[in-house]
């Protein structure tokens, strides 16, 4: 350490000449000094070069400052004192770097600078390799847009439940991050569904363009839906029916009650038909959800909703498709009930959301092909219905 103690001597003469330029060359040599051997000094080391570089740049130009800044940021056993010193220096050249760095900095530090609402500060703070819950919440209440995105788009960065409540309310009219928030992978399902329940339409349409973890989402709704073998036993033609049902259209007929005459007649090419055409879904969709008599499954009331059908048709169309099992008062009373909550924008907008991926594909094989020739499973954010 003796070419330290000469240093440190030296300090003393150049505080006395006040040369600017001999105050910036000392705090290169000391910060070589350190950067030397600072795997292997001891705490009694760095305390002392801490005091030295506290010493240098109480005067230290800005220029020098945000130089050693860079050169600390991402040394593990930097100076903690003069790391918090640079982490609050007036100076966004100098704070950014430790900030964006400095694995010195504890929540507490983090925290007591998010709180004081520098936006450039903030910025600075969200590029971070790691985050925690608290400091990422904290960006996500104090900060502006730029702050929200970057944070949101730092897969180090991890969100309490409030937090992610949060993020869901700044998204809902704001494409971009709508689209960052719905892409991270430990989103939880609940908010993924409140994303998708709250957006607007813009940003829902984005939405379901743009999200790549909806092809898993579809897959696991659609498996809900059909069970794996989703190709039903009976091949059947719905040209002629889908020709009449566009001819009953372009009449201006009432359609409510031609699509409840279909399904009380149990004409299911028909209904499957007219149910497409007004929903704008696939044939291979519907006829699925059509095909799958299970009780619990309600997509056909969410397809009649989107139709803008009303309870008397819907009620036959949930026959039609359980016209194999008993269907009891019970059973029709509680899917009446789910009807009756169900709103219409939410429903087109549930409809549409799969869609987007499912036209994209030939058909239900050729999806599940493509899930699985993937490369690992992907993260599971279904149950939207």
């Amino acid at each position: 350490m003796t070419e330290e103690r000469s240093i440190i001597a030296e300090i003393e003469g150049t505080f006395a000449s006040g040369s600017a330029e001999k105050q910036t060359e000392i705090l290169r040599r000391v910060t070589d000094l350190f950067l030397a051997g600072a795997d292997n000094y001891s705490d009694d080391h760095v305390d002392l070069f801490d005091g030295v570089l506290s010493r240098i740049t109480e005067k230290i130009e800005t220029r020098a400052r945000a130089e050693l800044a860079h050169r600390l940021a991402p040394v593990d056993n930097a100076p903690p004192m003069m790391v918090r010193r640079l982490a609050q220096d007036e100076s966004i050249d100098v704070a950014g770097p430790i900030l964006s760095r400095s694995s010195r900095l504890t929540d507490d530090d983090l925290l007591a600078i998010a709180g004081n609402d520098c936006q450039d500060r903030l910025l600075a703070i969200s590029k971070r390799s790691m985050l925690s819950e608290k400091v990422s919440d904290a960006l996500v209440n104090h900060g502006n847009r730029e702050v929200v995105l970057s944070v949101t788009r730092n897969e180090g960065a991890r969100f309490s439940d409030a937090g992610y409540g949060k993020l869901v309310d700044r998204s809902i009219n704001d494409e971009v991050l709508a689209i960052c928030v719905s892409m991270r992978k430990d989103i939880p399902q609940t908010h993924f569904n409140a994303l998708i329940a709250k957006a607007s339409e813009v940003v829902f349409e984005k939405l379901a363009a743009s999200n790549p973890n909806a092809i898993y989402e579809v897959h696991a709704v659609l498996s809900d839906i059909t069970g794996h073998d989703v190709a039903p036993k009976t091949k059947r033609d719905y040209r002629e029916a889908a020709a009449q049902f566009d001819v009953v259209r372009r009449s201006r007929a009432a359609i409510d009650p031609v699509v409840c005459e279909y399904a009380a007649n149990e004409k299911f090419e028909e209904t499957v038909a007219a149910l497409s055409a007004l929903c704008r879904a696939p044939i291979k969709l519907v006829e699925s959800v059509m095909n799958d008599a299970r009780p619990e499954s309600d997509f056909a009331l969410i397809l009649a909703k989107a139709a803008g059908l009303s309870w008397p048709t819907t009620k036959q169309i949930c026959i039609l498709r359980r016209k194999v099992f008993r269907v009891s008062p019970k059973a029709v009373e509680a899917a009446r009930l789910s009807f009756d909550r169900l709103q219409p924008a939410t429903a087109k907008r549930l409809v549409r959301f799969y869609n987007e991926r499912h036209l994209a594909l030939a058909n239900f094989q050729e999806l599940a092909h493509n899930i699985q020739a993937h490369d690992g499973p992907g993260p599971h954010v279904g149950g939207v219905l």
